[in-house]
C-alpha cells in the first residue's frame, strides 16, 4: 500500500463494515480488474455529475477531488482497502459501496469538505447499472491486453515451427490407430489456425460487450440520472480506454440479461478447448524417451520426479491442460448464472465477474508461458518421424487406385502379420514396378497430395 494511504478503518464506512461482517465465506476479494474498472467509472462519473450540478449537487471542487483519488487508486490499487469478498450480495452491491466510501472519505481529505460516498460518489448511478458496466470494462480489458495478444503470440510461435516442420513427414492418426502420412508442419499449421480462429471468436463480440447500461440506474429506467449523463460518462469511459464502448440501445436487456458476458465466456471455453487439445497432442507427441511415440522433444525445463533420477516431464503441456480445465468449470458457473436473470436485475453479477475475469487471465497467462517457454523451443526427431510414416501400414491406401481397395488389404494383412514394410510386401508380391512404388508410396508425396496443402 502507498505510504500516504490511510489505514483501511478510517475510510472504511459503514457499509463495507457490514459487507465484512455479513460475508465472510472466502478472504478472496473482487478481481482487480474489476475494482479499477469500477474507480475508472466514478472518475468519469464524477465530472459528467458536475456537468449537471443543478441535478446532482456535485460541484465542480467536489468532481476534481473524486477525479484525482481515483487517478491515484487506479494507478496504485491498494487491495486493502477493498477487501469485500467476492461471494456477496447478488448485484455487487457491498462491492460498490465499499469503493463510494473509500473514495469519500479520501476525496474528502483532499478538498476540505465533505464527500458523500452515495450523494457525491454514486451520483447519478445505482449498483445495478455501474457493476455490469465495470465488469464489461474489465473483461474488454483484460481480453485486449492479456488474453488476445498471448493468443496471437501462440498462433505465431505455431506458424514459426510449421515452416521449421514443414519437410518433415510422419504417420498420421486418427483414432489413436495409424493413418495416412502428413507433415509435422501440416499439424503444427493446422494447431495455429485453431488458435487464429480463437482469436477471430473472442473479437467479433467486442462490440455487444462492449454495450454499456450506465445512465439506467436502479431498473434501466433512468431514475435520478439527468439527460446525457450515460452517454457523457460512456464517452469519457471510451476515449481514457479505446475500448469500444457504447450506451446500450436498451438498458433493460443489458441490465437484466448478461448474454453478451456468457458469449464471451463460451468464446474464452472455446479457445481453452483449443489449447487442451493442442498441448495434448504435443505432450503425446514427446512422449517417451524410449517407450513412447517421441516424435517431437520439448525443452527440459526442471526435473520431473523427486525419485526418478533424470526424468523430464511435459510440464507446460500439463499447465495448459488444468487451466482450460478449470476455464470450462467457470465457463459452465458462467451460463448457470447467465441464465438465472429475473425481471430487472441479475443476481449473479460477482460470480459472472469472477470466473470470467479469472478464465481470461488463466488462458492468456498460461497461452504465453505455453507459446515461450514449450512451443518455441520443440525439435523434431526427423528420423523417427520418417521411420514412422514409412512404416505405417495406412501407406496402402495410396495403392487402392493402382491394384484396389481388397489387393492392398492383403497386402496390409501380410505386413502386419510378418513385420513387414508395405513397400517390401508390394515389391515381393510384384503389384508395380520399382519406379511405380517408389512415387505411389512415397510418404511425403502422399501427405502433399492435395496441391491446396502447399
Amino acid at each position: 500500500m502507498n505510504p500516504h494511504t490511510p489505514p483501511p478503518q478510517e475510510v472504511f464506512g459503514k457499509n463495507t463494515r457490514l459487507a465484512l461482517d455479513n460475508f465472510d465465506v472466502t478472504t478472496e476479494p473482487m478481481p482487480a480488474a474489476l475494482l479499477r474498472a469500477l474507480l475508472s467509472v466514478k472518475r468519469c462519473a464524477a465530472p459528467a455529475n458536475a456537468a449537471r450540478a443543478d441535478a446532482t449537487h456535485v460541484s465542480p471542487e467536489i468532481a476534481a477531488a473524486i477525479v484525482a483519488v481515483c487517478e491515484d487508486l487506479e494507478k496504485d490499487l491498494p487491495l486493502a482497502l477493498f477487501p469485500v469478498s467476492v461471494f456477496q450480495t447478488g448485484s455487487g452491491t457491498s462491492t460498490n459501496m465499499n469503493v463510494n466510501e473509500v473514495v469519500a472519505a479520501l476525496a474528502t481529505r483532499l478538498a476540505g469538505m465533505e464527500v458523500h460516498p452515495n450523494d457525491h460518489v454514486n451520483a447519478s448511478q445505482s449498483t445495478n447499472d455501474v457493476f455490469p458496466s465495470a465488469l464489461r470494462i474489465a473483461a474488454l480489458t483484460l481480453l485486449d491486453g492479456e488474453l488476445v495478444p498471448s493468443l496471437q503470440r501462440l498462433a505465431s510461435v505455431l506458424r514459426e515451427r510449421s515452416v521449421a516442420f514443414a519437410d518433415v513427414v510422419k504417420a498420421g492418426r486418427t483414432h489413436h490407430m495409424d493413418a495416412t502420412p502428413i507433415t509435422l508442419g501440416q499439424e503444427f499449421g493446422g494447431y495455429a489456425a485453431q488458435v487464429e480462429e480463437a482469436v477471430e471468436r473472442l473479437q467479433s463480440c467486442r462490440e455487444r460487450v462492449g454495450r454499456l447500461p450506465l445512465g439506467g440506474t436502479a431498473v434501466g429506467t433512468g431514475v435520478n440520472a439527468p439527460a446525457g449523463f450515460g452517454a457523457d460518462t460512456i464517452a469519457a469511459l471510451a476515449a481514457g480506454t479505446g475500448l469500444p464502448l457504447r450506451e446500450a440501445p436498451d438498458h433493460f436487456a443489458v441490465q437484466a440479461g448478461q448474454d453478451s458476458i456468457v458469449e464471451l465466456s463460451g468464446h474464452v471455453r472455446t479457445a481453452a478447448v483449443a489449447l487442451f487439445k493442442i498441448a495434448g497432442d504435443i505432450r503425446l507427441l514427446a512422449s517417451g524417451p524410449r517407450t513412447g511415440i517421441a516424435e517431437l522433444r520439448l525443452p527440459e525445463l526442471q526435473p520431473g520426479s523427486s525419485i526418478m533420477p533424470g526424468k523430464v516431464n511435459p510440464v507446460l503441456c500439463e499447465v495448459v491442460t488444468q487451466v482450460a480445465v478449470q476455464v470450462m468449470g467457470n465457463d459452465t458457473a458462467v451460463a448457470l448464472a447467465g441464465s438465472q436473470g429475473q425481471f430487472e436485475l441479475n443476481a449473479y453479477l460477482p460470480l459472472l465477474a469472477r470466473n470470467l475475469l479469472e478464465s481470461i487471465t488463466l488462458l492468456g497467462r498460461a497461452a504465453r508461458s505455453f507459446a515461450d517457454r514449450c512451443v518455441a523451443s520443440i525439435e523434431a526427431d526427423e528420423e523417427r518421424c520418417r521411420a514412422y510414416a514409412e512404416s505405417t501400414p495406412a501407406l496402402a491406401t495410396a495403392l487402392n487406385t493402382a491394384i484396389g481397395y481388397d489387393a492392398a488389404t492383403s497386402i496390409v494383412r501380410e505386413a502386419q502379420a510378418t513385420g513387414r514394410r508395405i513397400i517390401d510386401v508390394a515389391r515381393a508380391r510384384g503389384v508395380l514396378n520399382e519406379e511405380q512404388l517408389a512415387r505411389v508410396l512415397d510418404p511425403l508425396a502422399m501427405a502433399h497430395a492435395r496441391p491446396a496443402d502447399g
